[in-house]
């Protein structure tokens, strides 16, 4: 009897199971695949997925905030460094000399910061756990673009900071470009890195910020730690010039939907970014070779030996003095001022708006050194 009782009990519980499982599936499915449970699975997704990932046999951490963000340095923001030596290119040959170079960029960093030893200077803004990338510009070509001999200065300052090579990205949009204007591409888990956004890819995910809506370079999003812009000294025929701020046009898929009103106010709405208003360290603005019209492509007629570049650790007025430079060259060509060909960069203001520096030239502490 207790047999049966047994037998008749599983019985029940078996058809209670199938009428749950498939008499009920629409219902449980239903509940399995909600929208919130969707969101808790994804959430826990990009935990596991960007805690550590790798790329050319090189682990790369999801970059952080910046703990040593410009908002957040005891710096003054509006202190702008222009270093500048007349031996620096040989006006024969157009070379450039690497021993006066470093002495600017040594002379221009001691007085950005107050530090004595050139050691103590970069350890001021960076940490030997930095993934550090060099955002260098070289659209124009090899005649407008950052020099490769001011990169190779600044990672050597980096390494004094405690800096491995393998833990320094030298980047732009596309690897060709990088090839054209000097740099060696690398593309190996060991040594300095040195390529274009084409070799890893945009995220998938636009991100959206005031009026941009753009897919950043994993190497701003998630690769890097900190940041360097070393951005050339140069006219732009739309933006009215191409200095710091604008070259970060560089680090989205879609810069050409940003260039009406003079870039207004799409340049200052990607740099209030997280991604680079809390990663940028500094701005060192390659002022070896200018241009003060007919950019951002090289233009001979236009282009100058300036034999100098700025240092600041505030964008927005390193952009103001780097625009006033070109208009005091403008005028030494006769060429008119760019609010009167209606390329006035009026994005430099609104970024100053938007908290992201100093734009008003009476309030920008200007340092004149000459090496």
């Amino acid at each position: 009897m207790n047999k049966k009782v047994e037998l008749l009990y599983r019985s029940r519980i078996k058809k209670r199971l199938n009428r749950f499982f498939y008499g009920n599936r629409r219902k449980f499915l239903k509940t399995i695949f909600s929208w919130k449970t969707f969101l808790f699975i994804l959430h826990l997704s990009s935990l596991v997925f960007f805690k550590k990932s790798s790329w050319a046999g090189y682990p790369f951490t999801q970059a952080d905030t910046g703990s040593r963000s410009i908002t957040g340095s005891k710096t003054p923001r509006s202190k702008v460094l222009i270093v500048k030596n007349n031996s620096l290119v040989d006006p024969s040959t157009g070379n450039i000399s690497p021993i006066v170079l470093k002495k600017m960029i040594n002379r221009g960093m001691m007085a950005l910061t107050g530090q004595k030893e050139i050691s103590s200077c970069w350890k001021k803004f960076f940490s030997p756990n930095d993934i550090v990338g060099i955002k260098v510009n070289c659209l124009g070509g090899r005649m407008i673009a950052t020099h490769p001999e001011l990169v190779t200065v600044i990672m050597e300052g980096l390494r004094k900071a405690g800096i491995p090579d393998n833990q320094i990205i030298i980047w732009d949009r596309l690897t060709e470009e990088l090839k054209k204007a000097g740099y060696r591409t690398n593309l190996r888990s060991r040594g300095v890195k040195c390529f274009g956004t084409d070799a890893v890819g945009y995220d998938p995910i636009p991100e959206l910020v005031g009026s941009i809506g753009s897919c950043f370079s994993k190497i701003i999003s998630t690769h890097c730690t900190a940041l360097i812009n070393v951005p050339v000294l140069k006219d732009h025929d739309l933006a009215g010039v191409s200095l710091g701020m604008k070259n970060f046009f560089g680090a989205i898929h879609n810069p050409n939907k940003y260039h009406d009103s003079n870039c207004n106010p799409y340049v200052a709405d990607l740099n209030s970014h997280p991604y680079i208003k809390n990663k940028l360290r500094m701005v060192v603005l390659d002022g070896i070779t200018a241009q003060c019209n007919g950019g951002p492509a090289y233009n001979a007629k236009w282009n100058w030996n300036y034999s100098g570049i700025l240092v600041s650790r505030d964008p927005v007025a390193l952009d103001r003095i780097g625009t006033k430079i070109i208009e005091e060259q403008r005028k030494k060509e006769g060429l008119l001022p760019l609010n009167q060909v209606k390329r006035y960069p009026q994005y430099i203001s609104t970024a100053a708006r938007l908290h992201l520096g100093e734009s008003d030239i009476e309030k920008i502490e200007v340092t004149d050194i000459l090496t």
